[in-house]
């Protein structure tokens, strides 16, 4: 009996495998945060007439959610008609434009699902006399707590509840305890998961909680990619519940495709899984929320099974122990690949928020895996021989694993505000750009990449008319007296 159910256990992992690699290759090309490439007007640029439009491209398409002008006298106009062309967001510009300093204040969601914002500054006639508009925008921290406490309660409850559930059906159903907090767990992730799309509507449209009841909120957390996820999270938390309900094969089999849901959710947003290549990195997504999923789901089941002096506790134990390393090890080089593609370089461990969030995450790790190794090597067999004191160990041991696993959550949850440095860099290299337009001739720069360090700058020099200059000499002085240059 061990054997046959630890050989279907192995099977099974070789199946998530292939399932990995099979249902997510098809996935499209994508990448993490939206950078912005160009804008028309050009970011500084002072034009002598209101241009009929204004232009943001991106390094990727994306979905507009706030478009607003902010003009000269501190009005703010919203901008409502506009035009997605591939990567191009052009937008109509109100035809009652009239001199000073006008800033376009943007937030778009790109691919990833999350949310991205900008502003841009031109000056039509010249700039304003005295002090320019601002445009600003504060971190609301409640929707941001928010939005953190969701994610981290998604995750528990995902995660202990289907996985747990999948332990119950497939390694041992060895206490009504179990049962119970995977349907408690279960009951949490069908109530938090969609209060997440919610909170990812405010975000998306920088708008307080007080926002949260409104239809608008919901229509555009769900029209980002994550309202896949918050979809086939719930999908998956209802197949759980119908097959912790289940006898026989049927349990079975609706628990495996609970199970493989979660590592679909998961992989179907996120920075990680909109990271270039799609190929590998939306199967390394999958492969790591689903061994996640195996290893955290089997810590309630094995404490209660053993706080209750089951005598089918030491089968389950010894059937999780031949099995976890099929988990684990695709865990492990599904999280190596992740890491390698988003960081870009070691420096960005301690130079970006991403990288410390990173390091903190593994810090745990470490303290998990040395004390998961304590359990099987030291503990776990004294225990299968029926010796009390390394059962206890082991018990108490398993409930440090568990907080350890919680605080993993809370810590991975940070993630959500703290772009891949991978992202970073590709914005930073997109050109800088800026348009001078006169009556008596204007002028294009380009300088790129447009980030400290060596760069190319390129002038293109034309009449106020568009037409061809043939100037004699032409001079390039870049200053900033703010900064003492």
């Amino acid at each position: 009996m061990t054997r046959n159910t630890s050989t279907q256990l192995c099977l099974l992992f070789a199946m998530l495998l292939s399932a990995a690699v099979g249902l997510l290759i098809p996935a499209g090309e994508a990448a993490a945060h939206a950078s912005l490439v160009r804008v028309e007007p050009a970011d500084g640029a002072v034009i002598g007439a209101a241009p009929p439009t204004i232009s943001l491209t991106f390094s990727e398409p994306t979905s507009p959610l706030v478009l607003k002008l902010i003009r000269p006298d501190g009005r703010t106009t919203s901008l409502d008609r506009f035009a997605l062309r591939d990567t191009t967001l052009e937008i109509e510009a109100p035809t009652d434009l009239g001199n000073g300093t006008h800033i376009l204040s943007w937030r778009i969601v790109s691919e990833d699902g999350h949310p991205v914002g900008g502003s841009a500054v031109f000056s039509i006639g010249g700039p304003s006399r005295g002090s320019a508009p601002v445009a600003s925008e504060a971190i609301d921290w409640p929707v941001r707590i928010a939005i953190w406490t969701g994610k981290v309660l998604m995750y528990a409850s995902l995660f202990l509840g289907i996985g747990g559930i999948f332990f119950i059906r497939w390694v041992g159903d060895c206490s009504p305890v179990a049962r119970r907090a995977a349907l408690w767990a279960i009951a949490g992730a069908l109530l938090a998961t969609p209060l997440t799309v919610g909170l990812q509507g405010l975000d998306a449209l920088g708008t307080p909680l007080t926002a949260l009841g409104n239809p608008i909120t919901w229509k555009t957390g769900f029209s980002t990619s994550y309202g896949t996820t918050v979809l086939l999270a719930v999908a998956s938390g209802g197949l759980a519940l119908v097959a912790i309900l289940t006898r026989g094969w049927a349990g079975k089999i609706l628990s495996l495709l609970a199970f493989l849901g979660v590592g679909m959710a998961l992989a179907a947003s996120g920075h990680a899984s909109a990271a270039q290549p799609q190929w590998l990195t939306r199967p390394a997504v999958f492969l790591h929320a689903t061994g996640i999923a195996f290893w955290a789901g089997s810590l309630i089941p094995l404490v209660a099974a053993f706080a209750a002096r089951k005598p089918d506790a030491v089968l389950a134990l010894r059937r999780f122990a031949n099995a976890i390393p099929f988990a684990v090890l695709p865990l492990v080089a599904a999280g190596m690949v992740l890491a390698l593609i988003q960081l870009g370089g070691p420096a960005a461990l301690w130079s970006t928020a991403y990288g410390q969030v990173l390091m903190a995450k593994l810090l745990l790790l470490v303290i998990l895996f040395c004390l998961a190794a304590y359990n099987r090597f030291w503990l776990t067999k004294p225990t299968e021989q029926g010796d009390p004191v390394a059962t206890r160990q082991l018990v108490r041991s398993i409930r440090i694993e568990l907080a350890i696993v919680v605080t993993i959550f809370a810590v991975a949850a940070f993630w959500r505000f703290t772009p891949p440095p991978r992202a970073l860099a590709e914005a930073a290299a997109a050109p800088a750009s800026i348009h001078i337009h006169t009556a008596k001739a204007m002028a294009d720069l380009t300088v790129a990449p447009g980030r400290v360090g060596p760069s190319l700058a390129s002038i293109v020099i034309m009449t106020g008319d568009f037409g061809p200059l043939a100037a004699k000499d032409v001079t390039l002085i870049l200053a900033n007296p703010s900064a003492g240059i």
